[in-house]
C-alpha cells in the first residue's frame, strides 16, 4: 500500500472526449457506444470483474505530479459507486480530505477491458459499510480485525467515465485481427464509448 509520485500524463493519456481518429474511421463496423444508467453500470461491473484493482489516483487537478497506488476494489453497487477500503493514516486518506477528486484506471487484459473513471471521493468510518465490505484477508492489513480502528471508507461517485473493451471476446477479436492483417483492412472487434451513469 505504498503511495507513488507519477508526474502527470506519464501514466496514461485517456481520452474522455468521444472522437473518430483514423484508425476508427476506417472500420467497417461499429465500435463507438456510448452507455448510460443500467447499461453503462453493468458495463463497469463487467470490466471491474477482470480487474479487480485498480489504480487509484489523487492529486489529479493540482499541476503538480499526482499520486498513484494500487488499490483492490470492494465493490461497485447497483448505482455505480465504487467503494474501497482504506487506512485513516494513509498519504490517499489525507490528500482526499484536502482534494477529492480522483481518478480510477482498470486494465483487464493486454488487448481489452479497459475502464477509465473520473469522480469524487468521500472518506468515512462508516461501520456498517466496513462490515458489509469485510473479507477476512483484510486482516493482513488492518491486524485487529473488522473492528480495527484503522480501518476507513472511501466512496467513489463517478462523474466521468470511458471504456474500451471487444464487442465478442478475445478469441474473436484475435480472429478479426488476423484477418484484417491478411486483407490490409481494419478489424478488431473494439468498441469503446463514454460512460454515463
Amino acid at each position: 500500500m505504498n503511495d507513488k509520485h507519477i508526474p502527470a500524463g506519464i501514466l496514461f493519456a485517456l481520452p474522455i472526449k468521444k472522437s473518430m481518429n483514423s484508425i476508427n474511421k476506417q472500420q467497417p463496423e461499429e465500435n463507438m457506444k456510448d452507455l448510460h444508467g443500467e447499461e453503462a453500470v453493468k458495463k463497469m461491473k463487467e470490466l471491474t470483474d477482470k480487474a479487480s484493482s485498480c489504480f487509484f489516483c489523487t492529486d489529479i487537478q493540482t499541476g503538480k505530479p499526482f499520486s498513484v497506488r494500487p488499490m483492490a476494489l470492494q465493490e461497485i453497487d447497483n448505482n455505480g459507486t465504487f467503494w474501497f477500503l482504506s487506512a485513516t493514516d494513509s498519504h490517499k486518506d489525507h490528500e482526499l480530505m484536502k482534494d477529492p477528486h480522483v481518478q480510477l484506471l482498470f486494465q483487464g487484459s493486454d488487448y481489452s477491458d479497459y475502464l477509465n473513471i473520473y469522480g469524487e471521493a468521500t472518506v468515512s468510518k462508516d461501520k456498517g459499510k466496513i462490515k458489509e465490505l469485510w473479507k477476512p484477508i483484510m486482516k493482513t492489513w488492518f491486524t485487529e480485525g473488522i473492528d480495527d480502528p484503522r480501518i476507513s471508507v472511501i466512496k467513489v461517485e463517478p462523474s466521468d467515465g470511458y471504456y474500451w473493451d471487444t464487442k465478442h471476446n478475445m478469441a474473436i477479436g484475435l480472429i478479426k485481427r488476423v484477418a484484417g492483417a491478411i486483407m490490409g483492412k481494419t478489424l478488431d472487434d473494439s468498441i469503446e464509448g463514454k460512460l454515463n451513469v
